[in-house]
């Protein structure tokens, strides 16, 4: 019982800070259809869309992330873009 309470107060601590940490956002109407385009152009559509502005040092201008996109194949990916709507990474879903 003893050590519950500061693995309680240990989790209560670290859930505000990591959703603080998280910076996604929805993307704004004129960014949609040019990640539309994006997807398009690599043989995807659809999924749930959003852009990361965590200031990584890999992306220091943030990305944009899409989950459970449709690619032609008919699999489902999750797919990255740079900020310039460039394809970073896709991985299955």
């Amino acid at each position: 019982m003893k050590l519950m309470l500061p693995t309680i107060l240990a989790a209560a601590i670290a859930l505000p800070a990591t959703i603080a940490m998280a910076k996604d956002r929805p993307i704004t109407d004129a960014e949609r259809p040019k990640l539309e385009a994006a997807l398009k152009e690599v043989g995807c559509s659809g999924g749930k869309m959003e852009f990361d502005d965590d200031k990584a040092a890999a992306h220091p201008n943030g990305k944009f992330e899409v989950e459970e996109s449709t690619c032609q194949e008919g699999k489902k990916y999750d797919l990255t873009f740079d900020a310039d709507f460039k394809l970073l990474t896709k991985k299955p879903d």
